[in-house]
């Protein structure tokens, strides 16, 4: 049954529609009425919005469309402009959209539940091949099984050898040009391929019905072998499937807040980035990261999909399977065979983290609900009279006016006080960072710069569709019931964030660069505006509060009350701030596409795509479809972001911390794991967050809301909190403005902790600064899981709760709540305790420890490391690198050890003079040795403590220009030495203990 929209409306009311366009409606078009996960389970048999009976009670007609539409208006007070006649036409659509959705919903529902191993698959044919290539026609080999459109009858296969350890396996359609993600995401390796005679993995394939597998060159195991079910590629769907090992190990896939090894018998990751408030175990998150490393005694490797389409990756026993909603196959496979090594060739080719300064890896404090500028003055002077070291403090969005990006509230954070806080914290070596948006209030005609200047440079998403030649109706009938509200092609777009009415910026324009770098350098002038350290972008995903399809954001920002109100009047005219006080209280694009409801229902969280997110169906500046490019919307705001930091502090490293991530970010920006809760379960997911982020996704600046966000914290989960928060690399104190304040000074317990923690944090800050400079190097994760280091041990494989902090300090907090004992697990090696330094055998079993305070962390040194460390802490990262060093030698059960220290200004994007030394120890003999070009002033070594040494060494000797042995000291307990000495660290040298 064919109808167009005036045949219903003729049928129905007896007119058309003025100046209404004709479009034919099929079952098909008529099942995209109705949400998208309701759809592939054949349920919600209503129109959106409309409030009819289901299909099978709409008998007849009139009555039923009157009663509908009288329905829909009188719970919708906005609409009551309209003409009876109007919702009567309105109704008349619904009803056609369920008189079609009978016959679309049933054969959705056989198509979904199909099986899809009966589809044919392809054939292999015109194979060619070259040295480190192989390139294919791939063939539909039978009749298509159209299981969520029509399949594609050829594709393109190429393979290349990129290097040794690398093979990028692409299939695309042979005919239509389809989307990729652009170059200015993922830039593609260059060059010739390389002999596949020296590869590490190889490729190999079967013609029909083709399959490939990835292999290991040495053992012939099979890596990856898609033979585990028929490949499928239509339009908007595209299956592949791989075998797996029984009860496989597999890491990644993230944003999760999973268990860090993926259940590998019932699991389904979806890849779609959202605003994500609680981040539930089991859902889609902020960021979408489609990666995943596979360990097996036998090694590890790495798969990449570089796809940023919608997609349910689907793990059951013995599979794992891609169902994705666009674009192509776009594999990359990693050898290893090392996990930190996989780690090194997956960030050699999506990009190593960026540095990061020196300062950023000090303690953090921030909270929405920050009422005024005095209120941050306080809590700046209150770390500082509780001994707490604070190096940078944070705004929240509280300091905008109305919520308006690139601006400050005129009485609540004037620009003079503003500055006068950024003038006392550069002052006293501290930071400042606040955070911005990217939603833009839509003030027309209100001298609002940012919105100004943006619709001048072009620079928000317009309505752009493909369809029709208004805004966005990508469906018929549902196009229809939106066309009282529709506004025309061109006309900016429109959602609800915190301002109320906002427009979004389009990050594809050619504008959009120079306007978010322009807005960052014009309201952060270090000369007249808030002068800045760092920056914090939020809301990225992109999140929009208005409920789709967002027929009317005015309306529904009104009801929302967006812009919320201020829940305080102003500070009076001159209040005073830093008085010392301390409170302790409590591409091309095809018609056919639905780009709102695709064929495939992926396991959104939100049923609809673009629930809560901008429409999926917009048309960015450079013709990609948001539906594509929603998961990169974040990133890109990232690289503007960072690129705006870079041009107003030109040379310096930027810290930028986002929330919304994709493959590759972590070479921009760093990042917060999002809007946790003030939960066990929340504090203990935070170590397998940071885990995947930093271990597997390749962005290493990362951390939770420590003590939590959402809802309010006790003093004992703070306290802990404080503590495992200490080895994240980004320690970051935030809640919401519903809970109950959380500094660390509010409570003795955790301000005790919290001093304890920061101790030891800053005393290892140079040993952790080398390491990330090392991932931002090579790739090698400066945290990591038991098993990075264990790989062969299997009782590591599951543990998520334990974590290295670079190679040699095994953390171990304590995850029960008000528990003081903890089990932990310690591989057979030898350890050290870290606070007495006694030596601790490993015995490949779990170890029960009690009697651990709430101001204690379980800590231990690997045998084999060697740690430099500041002899103290200090209240700023400036005086701690004033601070003189320790080398803590900790051998392994061989009497060796290694260890390395980095060393440059902490700021600089190109360091023209730095200090890179390797430690070494062997038979009784610590050696130092490297570049030693930068300049540290006075700061010498000035203590070497050996661990595991059960005899009184006869003396030590400490040869060397400048260097001074200055005494030692036996301690028969816990078998250790320690040496004073003054080293300068202007040259390689030795210590050397006479036995």
């Amino acid at each position: 049954m064919l109808l167009t929209d005036s045949d219903v409306f003729d049928k129905v009311s007896g007119s058309s529609p003025k100046g209404g366009t004709s479009h034919s409606t099929n079952p098909m078009v008529g099942a995209n009425c109705h949400d998208s996960r309701a759809r592939s389970k054949g349920l919600n048999l209503h129109s959106e919005g409309i409030g009819l009976v289901a299909y099978g009670e709409a008998k007849n007609s009139q009555t039923m469309l009157r009663s509908g539409a009288e329905h829909w208006a009188s719970s919708r007070p906005f609409v009551l402009q309209w003409t009876y006649k109007s919702m009567f036409k309105a109704a008349a659509l619904g009803f056609l959209c369920l008189y079609t959705f009978a016959t679309a919903s049933q054969q959705l529902v056989e198509r979904q539940s199909a099986n899809l191993d009966s589809c044919p698959g392809y054939t292999a044919k015109n194979v060619k091949t070259g040295k480190g290539t192989l390139s294919a026609d791939l063939v539909l080999a039978g009749t298509a099984c159209n299981a969520y459109g029509p399949d594609i009858q050829t594709l393109k296969l190429v393979v290349t050898y990129e290097d040794e350890t690398r093979i990028h396996v692409k299939i695309t359609d042979a005919k239509n040009k389809r989307y990729e993600v652009p170059d200015e995401i993922f830039k593609r390796p260059s060059g010739a391929a390389v002999d596949d005679k020296t590869a590490d993995i190889k490729f190999n394939y079967k013609s029909s019905p083709f399959s490939f597998t990835i292999a290991r060159a040495k053992t012939g195991e099979a890596l990856f072998d898609s033979s585990a079910g028929a490949l499928v590629f239509e339009p908007q769907y595209l299956r592949l499937k791989t075998k797996l090992p029984s009860q496989a190990n597999i890491y990644g896939l993230g944003e999760h807040t999973d268990s860090f090894r993926l259940n590998p018998t019932n699991t389904t990751r979806t890849l779609w980035n959202r605003d994500a408030y609680g981040v539930p175990q089991g859902s889609n998150l902020y960021g979408s990261h489609p990666i995943y490393f596979e360990h097996r005694t036998s090694g590890t490797h790495g798969v990449l999909l570089m796809n940023s389409d919608g997609m349910d990756v689907i793990l059951r026993d013995g599979s794992l399977e891609y169902n994705v909603i666009g674009g192509v196959f776009d594999f990359y496979f990693f050898s290893g065979p090392s996990p930190v090594q996989v780690a090194q060739q997956y960030a050699t080719l999506v990009g190593k983290p960026a540095e990061v300064p020196y300062w950023s890896l000090g303690f953090h404090q921030c909270r929405w609900g920050y009422h005024d500028y005095v209120e941050v003055a306080n809590v700046i002077t209150n770390y500082s009279a509780a001994g707490i070291p604070l190096e940078t403090m944070w705004t929240d969005i509280d300091y905008m006016y109305k919520y308006w990006t690139f601006t400050n509230d005129p009485d609540y954070f004037p620009t003079e006080k503003m500055r006068e806080i950024t003038d006392y914290l550069h002052k006293h070596n501290q930071q400042y960072i606040v955070m911005i948006d990217p939603a833009v209030a839509y003030q027309p005609n209100q001298n609002y710069g940012a919105f100004d200047r943006g619709v001048q440079d072009g620079a928000f998403l317009k309505c752009m569709s493909i369809h029709d030649a208004r805004c966005c109706p990508n469906v018929p009938c549902r196009a229809h019931m939106e066309r009282m509200f529709i506004v025309p092609n061109g006309t900016l777009y429109q959602g609800v964030v915190w301002p109320g009415l906002t427009v979004y910026p389009d990050w594809f324009h050619a504008n959009a660069t120079k306007f978010w770098t322009g807005e960052i350098q014009r309201f952060f002038d270090p000369k007249t505006g808030i002068d800045i350290d760092g920056l914090w972008i939020d809301m990225n995903e992109a999140a929009n509060f208005c409920d789709f399809p967002c027929a009317d954001p005015t309306a529904f920002a009104a009801a929302a009350g967006n812009p919320p109100p201020r829940p305080a009047p102003p500070p009076a005219n001159g209040t005073q701030i830093f008085q010392k006080r301390q409170t302790n209280s409590p591409n091309t694009t095809s018609s056919t596409e639905d780009l709102l409801n695709p064929p495939y229902a992926i396991h959104n969280t939100f049923d609809q795509l673009s629930q809560r997110t901008i429409r999926t169906d917009l048309i960015h500046a450079n013709g990609l479809k948001d539906y594509d490019t929603h998961n990169l919307y974040g990133f890109m705001m990232s690289m503007n972001s960072q690129k705006g930091m870079e041009a107003r502090r030109p040379g310096k490293r930027t810290l930028v911390i986002t929330r919304s991530t994709f493959a590759g970010a972590g070479a921009k920006v760093g990042k917060w794991l999002g809007d946790n809760l003030s939960t066990w379960d929340h504090y203990r997911w935070s170590i397998s967050g940071q885990l995947g982020m930093a271990s597997i996704y390749q962005i290493p600046m990362v951390g939770s809301d420590i003590c939590g966000f959402g809802g309010s914290t006790t003093e004992t989960l703070c306290a802990r909190w404080a503590m495992l928060g200490a080895f994240s690399p980004f320690m970051r104190n935030h809640n919401d403005n519903s809970s109950i304040s959380q500094e660390f000074y509010r409570w003795p317990t955790v301000a005790d902790a919290a001093k304890k923690a920061i101790t030891i944090r800053y005393q290892l800050l140079d040993y952790i600064y080398t390491y990330f400079h090392r991932q931002s190097t090579d790739g090698t994760p400066l945290i990591g899981p038991m098993w990075f280091q264990y790989p062969t041990d299997q009782n590591t494989y599951p543990i998520d709760l334990q974590f290295f902090y670079g190679d040699s300090v095994l953390v171990s907090p304590v995850t029960q709540e008000n528990s003081t004992s903890v089990d932990i697990y310690l591989p057979k090696d030898t350890f050290y305790d870290y606070s007495t330094f006694a030596p601790v055998q490993g015995a490949g079993a779990k170890v029960s420890l009690s009697n651990v305070t709430f101001t204690d962390i379980p800590l231990h040194i690997r045998g084999g490391g060697i740690l430099p460390m500041r002899v103290d802490s200090a209240m700023t990262t400036t005086a701690l690198r004033q601070k003189d060093f320790q080398i803590v030698v900790a051998p392994n059960a061989s009497g060796t050890a290694t260890g390395y220290l980095y060393i440059d200004d902490g700021v600089s994007l190109s360091q023209s003079k730095t200090t890179d030394i390797t430690f070494q120890y062997g038979k009784g003999t610590l050696k130092a040795s490297g570049k030693f070009n930068y300049n540290v002033g006075s700061v010498k070594i000035a203590k070497v403590v050996f661990l595991g040494v059960k005899s009184q060494p006869k003396g030590v000797s400490v040869p060397g220009s400048g260097a001074k042995s200055k005494g030692f000291k036996w301690d028969a307990a816990t078998s250790t030495v320690t040496v004073n000495v003054e080293i300068p660290l202007k040259g390689g040298f030795s210590v050397t203990l006479k036995a």
